[in-house]
């Protein structure tokens, strides 16, 4: 049983006591209350903002157990962590609230156990009851729990008187509750003449093998580490550690044992004074102990080889695989029981089925009997018959005698009538023979019948079972094809859009064709005007080089150049560079394909393009 489980059980107590008038629902008010108290005692941090959307006032009514288990299982269970909290407080506040409700001890102080083993009683009935709502312990746990008690006391239950008891309760086949189980303790009925304190004494040792995982707790003698001196502790054996106190209240903590499947305990002769010694022995280091007698010695080593054995399985508690072992064993009684139930319903149909047969045979039988008599009153009819005849021949032998001539063919007549007589005996012995195979035959046929009924029987249930199945697949092809529909319609509604869609796509394609035209267009005409430009280029290349032919020495100079070409040279190269400058820009504004065309401007020349009116006034210059 997980810790989840053990959980479960207490809340549903506490959550049962808050509903007050069995209803199955509880007030939102009380469980915040409660929400808040488990937060607290399970060690989690508060989350006051889902508490109050969980339970927010819109809501109408009270909340169910299944309106509780969500939130319950969300901001509570799934964060609990084990070991991070102390499961006796949380058990001590779940019964505190279903005690309040539920647990009624005698008002006269005349209770067997105090209202603190009976805290102790109801844990152990909530670790040993069945993991069903309403919860219950069956008899057999009721037993098992009732003698591990007494034989804490030392003390022998009755088994008798307790199956009196659960035979008088009206639920007690079938398991007591919690408050059931308290209301026999405290009835005294099977713990008489026993002091109270005796009880409590064996109640709390009950509680801690069964709740607290404790092997076996007493006092041993230790011997030191460093000091190596022998010292008296009380040790407290549990599935996966062996803790030593100073003293049996175990409130000063010496140290531990850490067992694990690679720790053994071995039996030690005696030595130092020492008697009934063993040692434990860890990876790390070996511990001596010594017991007060042989037997404890031998309870002791037992208890760790437990311990140590529970831990190689990978258990964590020795009562709880005990607890599941005994619940297997039950249902396998059970399935046993029910085994032979069904075996004994199968032998008693059997036997019905062998009387119904034999009703058959004896049927039969008296059938037989009265065609055996038949044949024998036909016998004596034939036998009657013969002799008349017989007779009738003798008078005719008679007669023959004084009439033997006229009397010799009908005696001829009469002698074949004898013989198909003769003839008619084997006939009917014949038919008696073929009547008896007759009757075999109609007793086998019956039998066969009998058989051929129960293949009915069979293929008719079978078939039933397949018409079952067929309505099913034929529901399932329904909803199948009502889904197909559904999904059809989507589809078509999605391919509606998307040819939506593809239209204005194919509308927009439209649109960035033309501008694509338009552009081209465009292009082509800054081409044209692009090559126009280039040739201009050209043009005003040559006639700039003319310009620039320069003049040898002893050459005639006209008064025209004489005095302008004295500063042409400084203008020009500042022109040019302004003009290179000009048609970068031009270039990083226009098309990327008029790159052909700075390609044909730089092979005509190195020049820059010089317009039509520098030119002129370039000319003018010098004349001035």
């Amino acid at each position: 049983m997980d810790l989840r489980a053990e959980l479960l059980k207490s809340i549903w107590y506490a959550f049962t006591a808050l509903d007050v008038e069995k209803s199955g629902k509880v007030s939102k008010s009380q469980l915040k209350v409660l929400s808040h108290n488990l937060y607290t005692v399970l060690c989690i941090p508060h989350d006051p903002v889902a508490l109050e959307e969980h339970f927010r006032d819109d809501d109408d009514g009270p909340v169910s157990s299944q309106g509780y288990m969500p939130y319950l299982n969300k901001y509570i269970l799934d964060k609990v962590v084990e070991g991070a909290f102390v499961k006796e407080n949380f058990d001590e506040l779940c019964w505190t609230l279903t005690a309040k409700k539920n647990y009624k001890p005698d008002r006269n102080g005349n209770s067997v156990v105090s209202h603190q083993d009976a805290f102790k009683l109801w844990c152990l009935f909530n670790f040993l009851s069945e993991d069903k709502y309403p919860l219950i312990m069956v008899p057999d746990e009721v037993e098992y729990l009732l003698k591990k008690i007494c034989a804490a006391m030392n003390v022998e239950l009755s088994s008798c008187e307790l199956d009196d008891y659960l035979s008088q309760e009206p639920q007690g086949q079938g398991g007591l509750t919690v408050w059931q189980f308290l209301d026999m303790v405290n009835s005294g009925r099977f713990l008489r003449g026993i002091e109270q304190e005796a009880v409590s004494m064996a109640v709390e040792e009950v509680y801690q093998e069964v709740i607290e995982d404790v092997l076996k707790q007493g006092y041993l003698w230790k011997k030191g580490q460093l000091r190596r001196n022998w010292s008296e502790r009380w040790f407290t054996l549990k599935p996966c550690v062996l803790s030593y106190y100073m003293s049996e209240e175990r409130k000063e903590k010496k140290g531990s044992i850490t067992l694990d499947k690679h720790c053994c305990v071995e039996v030690l002769p005696d030595r130092d004074g020492k008697r009934c010694m063993f040692c434990v022995k860890t990876p790390s280091r070996t511990y001596e102990m010594s017991a007060s007698d042989t037997r404890q010695r031998q309870e002791w080593t037992l208890a760790i080889q437990t311990a140590i054995r529970l831990q190689a399985e990978g258990k964590k508690s020795l009562h709880k695989d005990l607890k599941q072992k005994r619940r297997e064993q039950r249902e396998q009684r059970e399935q046993r029981k029910a085994a032979k139930e069904e075996e004994t319903q199968r032998l008693k149909q059997l036997q019905e089925e062998k009387e119904r047969k034999l009703q058959e045979l004896e049927l039969l039988k008296e059938a037989q009997r009265q065609a055996e008599m038949l044949l024998q009153e036909e016998e004596q009819r034939r036998r009657q018959q013969h002799e008349e005849m017989q007779r009738t021949l003798e008078i005719q032998l008679r007669e023959a005698e004084q009439a033997r001539a006229s009397m010799q063919a009908e005696m001829v007549l009469k002698e074949a009538e004898a013989e198909r007589q003769r003839k008619r005996i084997l006939e009917l012995e014949d038919m008696q023979e073929r009547l008896q195979e007759a009757l075999q035959q109609e007793v086998k046929a019956r039998q066969d019948e009998e058989s051929v009924r129960y293949a009915q029987a069979r293929l008719l249930a079978e078939e039933e079972e397949k018409l079952k199945q067929l309505m099913k697949l034929k529901e399932e092809q329904e909803e199948y094809i009502i889904k197909t529909q559904r999904e059809k319609q989507v589809l078509k509604q999605e391919m509606e859009n998307k040819n939506k869609c593809l239209e204005e796509a194919q509308k927009q394609l439209e649109e960035v064709r033309l501008n694509r035209q338009r552009v081209d267009q465009d292009f082509m005409a800054a081409q044209r005007k692009l090559r126009q430009a280039s040739t201009n280029v050209k043009h005003w290349n040559v006639q700039m080089n003319r310009l620039m032919h320069p003049i040898g020495p002893g050459d005639k100079r006209t008064n025209v150049s004489g005095g302008g070409f004295a500063g042409y040279q400084p203008l020009l190269s500042h022109r040019d560079s302004s003009l290179k400058l000009k048609q970068k820009v031009e270039d990083k504004g226009s098309d990327p394909t008029k790159d052909n065309s700075k390609e044909n401007v730089s092979n005509g020349g190195n020049s820059s393009v010089l317009p039509s009116p520098d030119v002129d006034t370039m000319a003018a210059e010098p004349s001035n």
